[in-house]
């Protein structure tokens, strides 16, 4: 018997499904349907440009302005009398440096003391010696024979057993790194004093309950901790200090400046003789801020235990790819032979 129902021709539904419906468009707030247009910043355009162009013409006045003279600047930047005076101010920068840090951990200690006396005498010293500007502390060392004629060494308010003349004893350079030391501790204080209170204090009752002696604490435990806080602003304070030995020209010590001025007060190259007290601080100021990088790093071991690279390992990094590009663009190539279907060389 033959069957009721016809066979549905190929590509036609079945009778008892219904035919798909097309997709439907996409709505109009669809995020899908959204065309993505990168952002346009025209005002950092401008302002790029207008940078380049104030720079382009620096460069142009450096390089074409005769008022420069660099043949001047070329003749004095690497002579005698000027290499002597980096010389000294790089004596006067190491002695206040050394020194006033020394004085001023022992003023943040003081300040950080229980004794009401020594916090006293600390709060007092920094608070004077940051209020008097230092040209004045060193025009006044520089006089103090003016007010002390003699020191001496002797018993308080009694007979004095040894004294020697204060000219002889505190000569014009002794009187620059008085002043410069004096100045500088009351600032090193304070940057002790706040990488000191800076190290959770459950580090000193930790070692204390381990019957660690106080001094062992500070100098082991708290110190290195501190440092991570005391550099930054340290470096600061070492780079000012270089920078601020230029006033010791009230003094007539040959440093930097002084010379600079001599010679230009000499022969009237005023322009590029200070070019050349300035190139020689940019140099020294880069060494410095090179140093400190480099001893920030090495405080910086216990927080972080993998430091990023620093500048010479990355710049040898990019060598050593360079070169492992080259190599590889020149190595020759070699022909690798067709196999046929059943793996026999054609």
């Amino acid at each position: 018997m033959a069957s009721t129902t016809d066979a549905a021709p190929p590509g036609a539904a079945s009778p008892g499904t219904r035919p798909e419906a097309p997709p439907a468009p996409p709505a109009p707030d669809d995020p899908a349907s959204l065309k993505v247009v990168p952002a346009r910043h025209y005002a950092r355009w401008v302002a790029a440009a207008a940078v380049i162009v104030l720079v382009a013409q620096f460069v142009h006045g450096l390089a074409t302005n005769p008022v420069w003279e660099w043949s001047v600047f070329r003749a004095y930047v690497l002579s005698e009398t000027i290499v002597q005076a980096v010389w000294v101010t790089l004596q006067l920068t190491a002695y206040a440096t050394v020194l006033g840090f020394l004085l001023g951990t022992v003023l943040a200690f003081m300040r950080l003391s229980r004794s009401p006396v020594l916090q006293t005498v600390a709060w007092t010293y920094i608070w004077i010696f940051r209020s008097i500007p230092m040209i004045v502390q060193l025009v006044f060392w520089f006089n103090l024979s003016a007010l002390y004629e003699e020191l001496g060494v002797g018993i308080p308010f009694g007979p004095v057993f040894w004294s020697v003349d204060s000219n002889s004893l505190i000569g014009t350079i002794g009187a620059a790194v008085i002043g410069l030391t004096l100045h500088q501790a009351a600032y090193a204080a304070e940057i002790v004093r706040g990488g000191v209170i800076a190290v959770d204090h459950g580090q000193l009752e930790a070692a204390a309950a381990l019957g660690i002696p106080r001094l062992r604490q500070i100098r082991r435990i708290v110190l290195p901790q501190a440092m991570r806080a005391i550099l930054p602003t340290a470096g600061n304070e070492i780079i000012g200090l270089l920078k601020g030995t230029s006033v010791v020209y009230v003094m007539s010590i040959g440093e930097l400046f002084y010379q600079v001025q001599v010679i230009y007060g000499r022969n009237g190259r005023v322009i590029p003789l200070l070019l050349v007290a300035t190139a020689w601080y940019v140099v020294l100021t880069s060494l410095l801020s090179v140093a400190q990088y480099y001893v920030e790093r090495r405080y910086a071991r216990g927080a972080d235990r993998t430091p990023p690279p620093t500048p010479l390992q990355r710049a040898r990094r990019l060598v050593r790819t360079l070169r492992a590009a080259a190599a590889q663009r020149h190595r020759p190539v070699v022909a690798l032979k067709t196999l046929g279907p059943l793996g026999d060389s054609r």
